[in-house]
């Protein structure tokens, strides 16, 4: 079942990045968030307690619901369904994500890990889901998707974080949720006001602020 969820969450990022439509990518994500909830009781099935429990359920909460309600609202508010002229076509897009997958299975095979791995297929997919949400900041114009990339990111950091550092404090995987939370809700109340001034939420046309 971990490697399932591994290659789930690879096969989510690769649609991430070819899809256009915004609500079709925040139901994506919303599932990628659920899948990785599971994840910490997965990983440590031999040794589940109540704190990986709580931090599965919480997963669950926050980026399975919590996350795609904040975003859906902002979506209402912008009136807008899809990205329609990005930074990097979604072809080129995807190319450079499976370009991206590889070396994270490259460099995940080199990076020296200290505890037993629940899965050989945990820090590949961790890294590139890190690769792909600092591409999807940095290639899209609305406000919508660089949040998911934001999402995306903080989604490969966490599959590290609860897969191969066990000891890792629950306050520290919770601080990490919340900060999530917080960008989250700043973001959607910064996409509601783009939106309300400009009538639009792509951000390369936030120059006009300027002077």
């Amino acid at each position: 079942m971990t490697d399932l969820i591994l290659v789930l969450v690879v096969l989510t990022n690769l649609k991430l990045l070819g899809s256009s439509r915004l609500g079709a990518s925040i139901r994506v994500v919303a599932a990628q968030g659920v899948m990785l909830g599971l994840l910490p009781v997965l990983a440590h099935v031999h040794e589940l307690s109540l704190h990986f429990a709580a931090l599965a359920v919480g997963t669950v909460a926050l980026k399975g619901v919590v996350f795609p309600w904040l975003l859906f609202r902002a979506l209402r508010e912008a009136e807008v369904t899809r990205e329609v002229e990005p930074y990097v076509a979604y072809i080129t897009s995807i190319l450079i994500g499976l370009a991206a997958l590889a070396a994270s299975f490259w460099l995940g095979g080199r990076l020296p890990v200290s505890t037993v791995e629940p899965s050989s297929l945990l820090v590949p997919s961790a890294l590139f889901s890190i690769l792909a949400g600092l591409f999807l900041i940095v290639a899209r114009k609305r406000a919508v998707n660089q949040v998911l990339g934001f999402l995306v990111l903080e989604n490969g950091i966490y599959t590290f974080g609860v897969g191969i550092v066990a000891e890792t404090p629950f306050l520290v995987e919770l601080g990490v949720l919340l900060d999530a939370f917080v960008a989250v809700f700043v973001m959607g109340i910064a996409v509601y006001h783009i939106n309300r001034e400009f009538d639009h939420i792509e951000v390369d046309r936030l120059d006009r602020l300027k002077g």
